[in-house]
């Protein structure tokens, strides 16, 4: 897909941290403050408390990996398609990286990077939304307008040993054997990020779609799946663009992030 040219928006100011315990904490704290400006990306060179979807933690070597957070105000978008904006992450961090790593990069959903069958990455997006008939700000997806998103982007990058307790990390590095520069590769990642939002917002979200189910992990596989105590097997067809995941078996099924898991 032919990207448009960059504007100087996104990744400026870009604002090096040498420790934190999040960056999405220190973006959301800037936001309360209204010391933030849309496009400011934090990045920590540490992140002692790192946060990951579901409640998880995000585990980081210091000074070895991307850990970093974008405050933007998508005010083109309504509280219902918020997926819309996290796919949007997905596929431009795949548009980056894929290149590093061999063209073997996938996007599983919602929205985490994945190499083979271990995980590269992942995004965690938070949301400050406003109430109707006030001005109080909060984080749900229950309200009317959607006034900041805080794009936490986390990424192994230089990292070849991680906690026993991970469950199949993988680094840029052990996939191409190359050493980056995390900053360089940050604000590459941030300009990219940029061309798709703007594709977003000037162009709506089916090309965007269509590359997001292209680069779908396990796409067309059959993968073992679990909700509650239910285990079952089934195959990946598509993610539509409310975010829910479609899987055939012998009927197809249509799932919200969190209704299953994967059992990979």
């Amino acid at each position: 897909m032919p990207l448009p040219p960059v504007a100087n928006f996104l990744g400026d100011p870009f604002i090096e941290l040498q420790s934190i315990d999040s960056t999405n904490n220190y973006a959301l704290a800037q936001i309360h403050a209204n010391l933030a400006q849309p496009g400011t990306c934090y990045f920590a060179h540490e992140q002692t408390a790192g946060k990951g979807q579901r409640g998880k933690s995000w585990a980081t070597e210091k000074a070895a990996n991307i850990t970093l957070s974008i405050a933007l105000k998508p005010l083109f978008l309504q509280p219902f398609q918020q997926f819309y904006l996290s796919a949007c992450v997905a596929v431009a961090a795949h548009h980056l990286l894929n290149h590093y790593a061999g063209g073997t990069l996938k996007v599983k959903w919602p929205n985490d990077l994945y190499w083979q069958n271990k995980k590269l990455g992942g995004i965690l997006i938070e949301n400050m939304i406003s109430e109707r008939g006030g001005d109080r700000i909060k984080e749900t997806e229950q309200a009317t307008n959607w006034k900041w998103a805080v794009i936490g982007i986390g990424i192994n990058i230089n990292q070849t040993n991680f906690p026993p307790g991970l469950k199949n990390p993988v680094s840029l590095k052990q996939i191409s054997g190359q050493n980056f520069n995390t900053i360089k590769l940050a604000k590459k990642l941030c300009k990219t990020i940029e061309r798709f939002y703007n594709e977003l917002e000037n162009h709506g979200p089916d090309t965007m779609f269509e590359i997001y189910n292209q680069v779908l992990y396990k796409k067309d596989e059959a993968v073992k799946f679990k909700k509650g105590s239910r285990h079952f097997e089934a195959t990946v067809k598509s993610v539509n663009q409310t975010g829910q995941l479609t899987v055939s078996h012998s009927i197809e099924e249509k799932f919200d992030f969190g209704e299953v898991e994967w059992v990979i």
